[in-house]
């Protein structure tokens, strides 16, 4: 079903003004609350990272890992055991774990089914028990019971991939390495730390390592993975206690999305199009320069789309999972 605007002028009027209001200004409104920068957003990615790291000192005190551990062996079980797992939860499962295997000697001694049991509610128990028993007879075979310090030979074990070799190497040897996890991933491509055609954690990396400094690797690693882990979280970011909201170009994405409108009629159409002012019943799908797939007006192709039951704009802002 498609109909003229019941509101005719008003609502169109009313819907263009809003969005030509949206000009950039010194203060950001939402709801409210009022944001007022300290200073203006940088325009370089190396400017903008630089900004990004002096805040998140600021209000992360330890950037360091989460994970509970005293040796460069418990460390490599531990990172192993989080793969697709909280730190919260490992750090629960590996006390009866290390108590059991108090070194890498004692794990190369066990088997899967041995293991199995205290990692049981780890994600993935099974694959993770066959990987701790291979690697601990690696390392035993092949490093004569020490875990290796390098990437490069950390990466020859069982169940250790790119990220936790880095993440390995960086924490426990103090290595230039730039590990990126899934939040890493998530919070570089938020901020706008890395370009559009970084879709994979290592070409994050790369990019990551581009504009910060070789010194600052390490901390860099912890300071995004505590962002994410706690404000930049993947499903409800929490833009208002952000402090960095004013370098994010995720957050000023969100802020250019028209406003709800109200008083549609909801009897008239499943979605209302601002630009040509009519309801409609079944829109196009169109794909905007992020690549994303937009609700689109049916008649002119305009993604200035609303759902009439809610006032709320149809678009969607581009979001970032790992993928690959």
């Amino acid at each position: 079903m498609e109909t003229e605007g019941a509101m005719g002028h008003d609502v169109k009027h009313w819907a263009n003004w809003s969005r030509l209001e949206r000009s950039p200004a010194p203060w950001v409104q939402r709801a409210d609350v009022i944001f007022e920068p300290a200073h203006p957003s940088p325009v370089g990615r190396s400017d903008r990272a630089d900004v990004v790291l002096e805040e998140l000192r600021e209000r992360i005190d330890r950037p360091t890992t989460e994970l509970q551990y005293d040796t460069p062996y418990q460390l490599l079980v531990a990172v192993i055991l989080s793969a697709q797992c909280t730190d919260e939860r490992v750090n629960k499962a590996t006390p009866d774990l290390f108590d059991a295997y108090p070194t890498v000697e004692a794990l190369a001694e066990a088997t899967p089914d041995d293991i199995h049991p205290y990692i049981q509610s780890i994600t993935f128990p099974n694959n993770k028990a066959g990987y701790l028993a291979r690697m601990a007879r690696q390392v035993v075979d092949n490093f004569d019971g020490k875990v290796p310090e390098t990437i490069d030979d950390l990466e020859t074990l069982t169940g250790v991939g790119r990220k936790t070799a880095r993440v390995v190497a960086q924490v426990a040897h103090d290595a230039d390495a730039l590990p990126v996890d899934t939040h890493v991933f998530r919070v570089a491509n938020r901020i706008g730390l890395v370009k559009e055609d970084a879709t994979t954690p290592k070409k994050v990396e790369q990019q990551l390592k581009r504009v910060i400094p070789k010194a600052e690797w390490g901390e860099a690693h912890h300071l995004l993975i505590l962002h994410g882990r706690y404000t930049c979280t993947a499903r409800s970011p929490d833009c208002h206690d952000c402090p960095i909201h004013e370098e994010c170009k995720h957050y000023d994405r969100l802020q250019r999305l028209p406003d709800p409108i109200d008083g549609l009629d909801s009897s008239a159409g499943t979605y209302y199009c601002t630009t040509s002012d009519h309801y409609f019943d079944d829109p196009e799908t169109h794909v905007d320069r992020y690549d994303l797939e937009q609700v689109a007006c049916p008649r002119c192709g305009s993604m200035q789309v609303v759902r009439t039951s809610t006032g709320e704009p149809t678009k969607q802002v581009k979001d970032y999972r790992v993928n690959g």
